[in-house]
């Protein structure tokens, strides 16, 4: 099977071709795509194009046709390269090394370790192509995944397998959400996709808030703002791989990919390069093709669980744009994160009463139930009066439930807010919130 870093391989292969073999040739190079008039090939085939036999290989992929023409997109530096340049076809799809060393380990966009730990010595490979499993073969979502964010677990209850959207703007305090669940949730195994990202937050993010604890159990796949846009499609293909691969030995793993937005940027790029007409807010169809590619490869298993968290960066705090409205159309309910709450240093910044989990109904006790619904009420009432009570024009005694909502208010949101290193166990959150609750 064909590894990326393999390339002796495919270079004894190019010098040794029997004759009749066919090989393409650069004709030329327009922005992200190189047209070629050969070799034969199919959508998806990887291709290694060389400038001479010497010469380290740019490795590419397939992504269409024009009239007798392959159109290839690369999936690494271009630098060097030239008309002329021989292409030959690999025959193969791209496949990823996997196995329990992946743990604590971090990769590139294309599965290859960045963290001078040496390479991943594994004979187990899986392709990041593997198909959608069939709907009827699904395990129904009957269990409770312990997040360890009080504001999550207690309101918007997330179920092993379930999968469901980060809403947030920029800088309201979505990594540190992320780590915070990666720290302490009950999950196996967690796989951590981080795409676009700016390089000097990678490392602060896997040292800093994830820490060697959180590290030691995750598996973190990086492709920075930098890297082609090709290759951050390819990380959420290798980090969901990874995700499937540990859901086959019957783990329960929880998989996080920051962000979708910028996966949608990624493919945006690639279909205007190919020729794609720019359809809503200048997303081409072929985004939204993906986005369900991408969403609908997690969750249930008859061996395993892959719980997914997706993380939709919002422009201008606009949570109607379009990648938000397609994402929260195929997943099982949403966390909204607050600019408004982070202003008040509220964090985490889960806004309550914009959140919902599809599943919760079917995976809370009644008692649960009741008691996450009664606060959201208080909730909901002492937002409504927020204005007269903050220029003190709440008459005490008026109303009843504005009067409890007053009294609880401090006891709420001081289950609400949460510090990085305050880990809480499921149970204990539910005891809590009855508790509050069950306060006049």
């Amino acid at each position: 099977m064909t590894t990326l870093c393999n390339l002796d391989k495919f270079i004894n292969t190019v010098k040794n071709l029997p004759s009749g073999e066919k090989v393409g040739k650069v004709l030329r190079i327009i922005g992200l795509v190189i047209e070629a008039d050969g070799p034969e090939a199919s959508i998806g085939d990887l291709c290694y194009i060389f400038n001479s036999m010497n010469d380290k290989p740019v490795f590419a992929e397939v992504v269409g046709f024009q009239e007798k023409k392959i159109l290839l997109m690369p999936l690494g530096s271009m630098e060097g390269l030239k008309p002329g340049a021989i292409v030959t076809n690999t025959k193969e799809s791209m496949k990823i090394k996997v196995g329990d060393m992946l743990l604590g380990r971090v990769l590139d966009g294309l599965g290859e370790p960045i963290d001078s730990k040496g390479e991943i010595k594994s004979n187990i490979y899986y392709s990041t192509s593997q198909k959608i499993s069939n709907p009827l073969v699904r395990k129904p979502i009957d269990e409770v995944i312990t997040l360890g964010i009080r504001s999550v677990d207690a309101f918007s209850t997330v179920g092993k397998g379930q999968r469901m959207g980060i809403f947030a703007g920029s800088g309201v305090g979505k990594s540190t959400t992320m780590a915070m669940m990666a720290r302490n949730t009950d999950a196996d195994v967690n796989v951590i996709a981080l795409i676009g990202e700016r390089g000097r937050e990678v490392r602060e993010f896997i040292e800093k808030t994830l820490g060697d604890d959180g590290l030691k159990r995750s598996v973190v796949v990086v492709a920075t703002s930098e890297q082609p846009s090709l290759v951050k499609i390819k990380a959420a293909f290798v980090a969901t791989t990874i995700a499937e691969y540990f859901r086959d030995q019957g783990k329960d793993v929880l998989f996080m990919l920051d962000s979708v937005t910028r996966i949608a940027m990624a493919q945006r790029e690639v279909g205007l390069a190919i020729g794609e007409p720019p359809a809503t807010r200048g997303y081409t169809p072929s985004v939204f093709a993906l986005m369900p590619k991408i969403l609908e490869r997690t969750g249930t298993s008859d061996k395993g669980t892959i719980t997914g968290l997706y993380t939709v960066l919002v422009e201008g705090d606009d949570f109607n744009e379009p990648i938000s409205d397609t994402v929260r159309s195929i997943l099982d309910g949403h966390i909204m994160l607050s600019r408004e709450l982070a202003h008040k240093n509220h964090y985490p910044a889960v806004d309550v009463l914009q959140s919902i989990s599809r599943v919760m109904s079917e995976i809370a006790t009644p008692e649960h139930k009741k008691a996450a619904g009664d606060l959201r009420n208080l909730l909901s009432v002492y937002n409504k009066n927020a204005d007269l009570i903050n220029i003190g024009a709440y008459v005490r005694g008026s109303d009843k439930n504005v009067d409890r909502a007053l009294r609880l208010m401090d006891d709420i949101n001081s289950f609400l807010q949460q510090t990085i290193d305050d880990k809480t166990d499921f149970d204990s959150t539910i005891k809590r919130l009855m508790e509050i609750s069950a306060k006049q």
